[in-house]
């Protein structure tokens, strides 16, 4: 476990990173900012622009900081209860399920807050199903809830492939764009980030039990760690978070998957530092690939999902090669 120094020193660091990647934000776009101008703005001053840094820059960066947090945080929780580096929060077909209720809301001309609330039912109703599944008679193993996991994500990506197939023309890049991750329609910033900031408060006080339970089963039980309370509350909190964030911004890959390894590497396995660490990280990743997916091609935005995954796929192949045979 890293020193109380070290880990302030971490969360220090981490912190600057937010702050540097909301400067970012803010600043950088069709409509250059300075350090200066963007701090005049948000203390309320009378800058050119200032409009557009209130009211798209910052509620999408908020967005974006919470949604790839509760990313983040999802895939430390995962990587926990499946006692496995490499879990990816979207694993156990939450995202899948949400992709059908955004697409059925978007595939009959529903309002924006349809689509958010479809896709929040269509996660809960995944989760649901893949809990009660592999619940089965009591028994609840991680590799059968990987594997019922598996086959409903399975069962609604083809569901998903349908609506595509039927959509007509007009409605199938809104589509597209939802699944591939899309945070220009975020513009709701404060329930994600509310849900980011219970979640870690929800989390940190199990972090001890966290720590045992990453050891091994026996010896978690052996300590007076109740396992099986713990492993439930863990996927509840875990899903929960993952549907929140694939509400807000569809479906962003490799951020749950990379951000936490990334920061197991640096700051070792302590769940107390882990879980903030990983949010803080998780969020500013997103705020600064969205930031160069809405800028790399202008005036035209390319899928915040597209980027994550140009820069999770070479970051997961060289974490991948450093695992032991």
């Amino acid at each position: 476990m890293p020193s109380r120094g070290r880990a302030l020193l971490i969360l220090a660091g981490l912190g600057l990173l937010a702050l540097g990647s909301f400067w970012t934000a803010l600043a950088v776009g069709s409509l250059q900012l300075t350090a200066g101008e963007v701090a005049a703005v948000l203390l309320g001053g009378d800058v050119a622009g200032a409009d557009v840094v209130l009211q798209l820059r910052l509620p999408r960066a908020l967005a974006g900081f919470a949604c790839g947090g509760l990313l983040a945080l999802a895939g430390a929780l995962m990587q926990v209860l499946l006692r496995n580096p490499l879990a990816d929060p979207y694993i156990l077909g939450v995202s899948s399920g949400a992709g059908v209720g955004a697409l059925f809301a978007i595939l009959f001309g529903w309002s924006a807050w349809g689509i958010d609330g479809l896709a929040f039912a269509g996660a809960l109703g995944a989760m649901v199903l893949v809990f009660g599944l592999a619940h089965g008679d009591g028994s609840w193993t991680q590799t059968r809830l990987l594997l019922t996991g598996v086959i409903v994500a399975a069962g609604c990506g083809a569901l998903i492939t349908l609506m595509l197939a039927v959509a007509p023309e007009a409605k199938l890049r809104g589509m597209l764009f939802w699944l591939m991750g899309d945070l220009g329609q975020a513009g709701r910033w404060w329930p994600p980030l509310a849900v980011l900031v219970l979640a870690l408060v929800l989390a940190l006080p199990f972090a001890r039990e966290l720590n045992l339970l990453s050891r091994g089963l026996m010896q978690a039980q052996a300590l007076g760690v109740a396992v099986g309370r713990l492993r439930y509350a863990i996927y509840l909190l875990a899903s929960l978070a993952t549907a929140w964030s694939v509400t807000t911004a569809g479906s962003v890959g490799f951020v749950g998957l990379v951000v936490p390894h990334l920061v197991r590497l640096a700051a070792g396995n302590d769940q107390r530092l882990l879980l903030p660490a990983s949010a803080l990280a998780g969020g500013s990743l997103l705020v600064l690939a969205d930031t160069l997916a809405r800028t790399l091609v202008a005036p035209q935005q390319l899928p915040v999902g597209v980027l994550t995954a140009l820069i999770g796929v070479p970051v997961f192949l060289f974490l991948l090669s450093r695992q032991p045979r």
